[in-house]
């Protein structure tokens, strides 16, 4: 087990919204086991709200929020910035700044919980000699600049993550609910905005269309919980304002259309009954939230990204089977599934009690 009382330890996770709630719990596990520990992450600015870190109003841990950060400090890169305009001067400018400050911090460990090979490379600009990482990354080249490699042997990414973590801690952690940050003004907001419970939130986007069920189904599901009397809200993420639009105006305007930042999004969520949506990180932030969700799956694999720690139910057609290529068709298997059974998963879920 790791003793040093000054350890530092630098975390590497850039996005998206999904991949960041699974690497939360590992991150949070370490913060429960080494409280006195400075843990730093490496983030896209986009998904910074989604990390406590310090001065922040503190984390929602199923009770009164506590005031201790699960992260420290947050070192915000524009790495996708830097993709579009690779040899502009402010891009080297940006790159030379993170690789005198997080050198400067002087970090006993990196772990990087990506496997991408940029996120490797910002890894490596730390210095340290222990770079933890996957031996067998989601992009290959990566593992040369890990200076260990962990062999994971679980299913879901949150428990390879948890492999990951305890590598770098010497620790046995285990899963826990991750901690998330509480904003003042946004509860203040969602206060204000809620319709009221029972409320289940649908999100009809995802991250390219292969993965993403017929949004018309989405609206005859919410057309039937609107009749049985639940209220129905209609998260519109970027670029899917048209996919919320759709489903309000084919429930007559009954449901009600939710457009708002990471923060109000987490405070929103943190009061329904019920989410429902693809794999997609609005999905996974109910779930980082506790709170009940159907899952939609076609190509990506829920043994590996599905739904966990809590209680939920993942469609999924026999015939689908794991493929990232980003068609912009829904995927076959997709297509199999229908309003009557995603309405049915949702009611097992409202009326068992576990949605209360």
């Amino acid at each position: 087990m790791q003793t040093q009382s000054k350890f530092r330890l630098l975390v590497v996770r850039l996005g998206a919204m999904g991949d960041i709630l699974h690497a939360l719990p590992a991150v949070t596990a370490l913060r429960i086991a080494h409280p006195e520990w400075t843990i730093d992450w490496v983030v896209e600015p986009l998904w910074s709200p989604l990390l406590a870190a310090e001065g922040s109003a503190g984390r929602d841990t199923g009770g009164e929020p506590a005031m201790q950060p699960v992260v420290d400090r947050l070192h915000i890169v524009s790495s996708k910035q830097w993709r579009k305009s690779p040899f502009a001067s402010k891009t080297c400018s940006d790159i030379n700044a993170l690789r005198r400050t997080i050198k400067e911090q002087h970090y006993d460990a990196v772990v990087d919980l990506q496997g991408a090979l940029r996120s490797a490379v910002i890894g490596r600009m730390a210095g340290s000699r222990r770079f933890i990482g996957e031996s067998k990354p989601r992009e290959w080249a990566a593992r040369w600049l890990f200076t260990e490699r962990i062999d994971t042997h679980t299913a879901h990414v949150i428990e390879q993550d948890m492999e990951l973590a305890s590598a770098a801690a010497g620790d046995a952690l285990a899963p826990v609910q991750p901690w998330l940050p509480v904003d003042p003004a946004a509860e203040a907001w969602a206060d204000k905005v809620f319709p009221g419970s029972p409320t289940v939130l649908i999100n009809p986007g995802a991250g390219w269309g292969a993965k993403r069920w017929p949004v018309e189904r989405y609206a005859d599901v919410a057309r039937a919980l609107l009749n049985r009397g639940f209220q129905v809200l209609v998260n519109a993420g970027p670029g899917e304002v048209c996919l919320a639009d759709t489903v309000v105006k084919r429930t007559g305007g009954g449901a009600t259309p939710l457009l708002c930042s990471v923060e109000e999004l987490i405070a929103i969520t943190r009061r329904v009954s019920l989410a429902i949506a693809g794999d997609t990180g609005p999905l996974h932030l109910a779930c980082a939230l506790g709170r009940p969700v159907v899952g939609i799956y076609g190509p990506t694999d829920p043994s590996r990204n599905g739904p966990y720690g809590t209680p939920f139910r993942v469609l999924r057609s026999p015939e689908s089977r794991r493929d990232h290529t980003r068609h912009e068709a829904p995927e076959a298997g997709l297509l199999t599934i229908t309003p009557e059974d995603v309405l049915q998963a949702a009611e097992e879920l409202l009326y068992s009690g576990s949605a209360l």
